[in-house]
């Protein structure tokens, strides 16, 4: 059976899932009465929440006696380095486009990582059927985006196609008879070459890993593909590092392989076929799984560092142990651990105390996928402030940047640009209109500008602002950026919140609590109007005695309060705050509960 190894790329939100889904009935994956979930690859519930995808997946379809593996990857910067080490294990990549926002951060960031790699994208116009869709501007706007990334004439020479993903069509003309996909896998198998593998069957083993997931019976298990030779279940082998040392020799217990949607058990990988497999204890992503004779480990991409830190505590509150089962720093460090093992963009590092964690990953979005999924195992946490990691070179202080790409009404545009530019220390690239109505606006933007500034932004843009960002660089320090200037409101007491003092102090500022939440010294339940942080009392009732008066004492009515999500209240909090996670609640909270020991840490510099 013919071999095709391709991935499927493009930006968040352009239909990758999708259009994968209907590869896979339309190839017969599935049978004709098979309950199969919408966007089927989107396994973990985080994912079909958030309709992204986070981890990269691979599958395999049929189609005339071809085989073809499909790799569906994240389109989201936080997850980039997975997409890179994916493109490095096939032969072609599908990059689709939406017809109507045409390419977007991510489609370049992983467009250049392909082109890169030497591999000849087919580019597919997605969601040609959408009202405000032009495919053919889009298209322009794709050869433009090769030429700028310095493609060579064959990369530029690409076939393209019109697709409704959701539709379940692909066609060479727009106005074609739009039936199915098969011209779309009749493409892949004529344009994408074979693996350059299959040739070398005969020499010794060697696989390089690509991603890492845990099994709870078979353990630590690896994925790649198959760069020479043949591996049976059984054969012991060794794992080299980048650098060529010795991490391990293991027996393989298991080999599997995508077969449709789900995993296979298989006596021999071949070269060329993307397998899992099973027995290791120490190897990992970018490890050289190969035979004992081997020396030299196969070309692997470095490890890209992390952006940010965020400090993972336990929860100290008086609220504490009430809804989660999990509060042990020890159940917290051995589970961040088994993250740090299976997610190679994250580290974790011991804070002196022992009762904290400081976690460095790629973006707020990663950080928050891992704190969601901490909370709903059970978990209560105290998390700290992104920071972001500087590095010092020549003795001059760096910092990471961002390129923010934004389309917004261009009504809001002043503002955007304004805060961007002004409070934010960004520098403006380019601005064009896109589309009736519309602005186009590309700004450099320090990586610290930009945390806490989504919400604003939505605020800024009433909330038709659309706005994506990616790691652009390095540079000098640009000096202090002003963080929220609004002060907060801070309980003084603890028990439960009453409507009538909530009431009054609407007036004082926007509420985070409603009536008859639990409240404690320390807690932060609202934002104040001024710049200063204020202590109120939220359990005040209304004095009451015998005389009444017709009209004054209706029911209270209060504004519905504000409430923060989990990626918003971490980007909301300051330096001296907490945001405190557990299954069933985010609180903000000051980092000192009691006012006398705020008062002495502030003081001190």
């Amino acid at each position: 059976m013919d071999l095709r190894n391709i991935a499927i790329i493009a930006h968040v939100d352009h239909g990758k899932t999708t259009l994968v889904d209907e590869l896979l009935k339309q190839s017969g994956a599935f049978r004709e009465n098979q309950a199969v979930a919408e966007r089927a690859m989107d396994s973990n519930d985080l994912e079909r929440e958030r309709g992204i995808t986070i981890l990269a997946k691979a599958t395999s379809v049929e189609w005339k006696n071809t085989r073809i593996n499909i790799v569906d990857t994240p389109g989201h910067a936080d997850f980039g380095a997975e997409v890179e080490r994916i493109l490095s294990m096939v032969d072609g990549v599908v990059l689709l486009v939406d017809a109507a926002e045409g390419p977007m951060p991510q489609t370049k960031f992983v467009t250049s990582k392909a082109l890169a790699l030497g591999l000849r994208p087919i580019v597919v116009l997605n969601k040609v059927d959408k009202p405000d869709a032009e495919p053919d501007r889009a298209l322009d706007e794709v050869f433009d985006l090769f030429g700028a990334l310095d493609a060579d004439e064959d990369q530029l020479d690409f076939p393209h196609m019109y697709a409704s993903g959701r539709s379940g069509w692909a066609d060479h003309e727009l106005d074609g008879p739009r039936k199915d996909l098969s011209a779309l896998f009749k493409l892949i198998v004529d344009h994408v070459p074979a693996p350059k593998q299959v040739a070398h069957e005969d020499d010794d083993f060697r696989m390089l890993a690509t991603t890492l997931s845990a099994d709870p019976f078979l353990g630590r298990i690896l994925t790649g593909r198959v760069e020479s030779g043949k591996l049976k279940v059984g054969a012991t082998v060794q794992a080299l590092s980048r650098m060529g040392q010795k991490v391990e020799q293991f027996r393989v217990s298991r080999i599997q392989a995508f077969r449709g949607l789900a995993y296979q058990d298989i006596d021999e990988a071949r070269a060329g076929d993307i397998v899992t497999l099973a027995g290791m204890q120490k190897a990992t992503v970018a490890d050289t799984i190969c035979a004992l004779a081997v020396e030299e480990p196969l070309p692997a991409l470095p490890i890209d560092p992390p952006t940010i830190t965020v400090t993972f505590g336990i929860n100290d509150s008086p609220l504490a142990g009430r809804d989660g089962k999990k509060v042990q720093s020890r159940v917290i460090r051995e589970r961040l651990m088994k993250e740090s093992e299976s997610n190679v963009a994250i580290r974790v590092k011991d804070t002196p105390g022992g009762e904290a964690f400081e976690v460095s990953g790629r973006g707020e979005l990663q950080m928050g996928v891992l704190i969601e999924n901490m909370r709903r195992e059970g978990f209560e946490l105290s998390i700290s402030r992104p920071q972001v990691i500087m590095k010092e070179e020549d003795g001059q202080l760096l910092e990471p940047v961002e390129e923010a790409t934004i389309d917004v009404d261009e009504d809001y545009s002043g503002a955007v640009i304004e805060k961007l530019t002004g409070h934010r220390r960004g520098e403006l690239v380019e601005m064009k209109p896109a589309g009736t109505g519309k602005t186009r606006i590309v700004a450099h933007v320090p990586a610290r500008g930009l945390i806490g500034y989504h919400g604003e932004f939505l605020t800024d843009t009433r909330g038709t602002g659309v706005m994506n960002r990616v790691f652009h660089g390095w540079t000098p320090h640009k000096g202090a950026i002003p963080g929220r200037r609004a002060g907060v409101l801070i309980s003084m007491e603890d028990g439960e919140a009453v409507a009538f003092a909530l009431w009054n102090l609407e007036e004082r500022g926007k509420m985070f609590i409603g009536a008859q939440e639990k409240v404690y010294g320390g807690m932060i339940i609202g934002e104040h109007s001024r710049e200063n942080d204020l202590e109120v009392n939220p359990l005040k009732g209304k004095k009451l005695t015998n005389v009444r008066a017709s009209g004054s004492d209706d029911a209270v009515r209060l504004t519905p309060p504000t409430v923060l999500s989990l990626e918003e209240a971490i980007a909301y909090i300051n330096d001296d705050e907490l945001v405190e996670v557990t299954p069933n609640a985010v609180r903000l909270r000051k980092r000192y509960l009691d006012p006398h020991e705020r008062k002495r840490m502030a003081k001190q510099p």
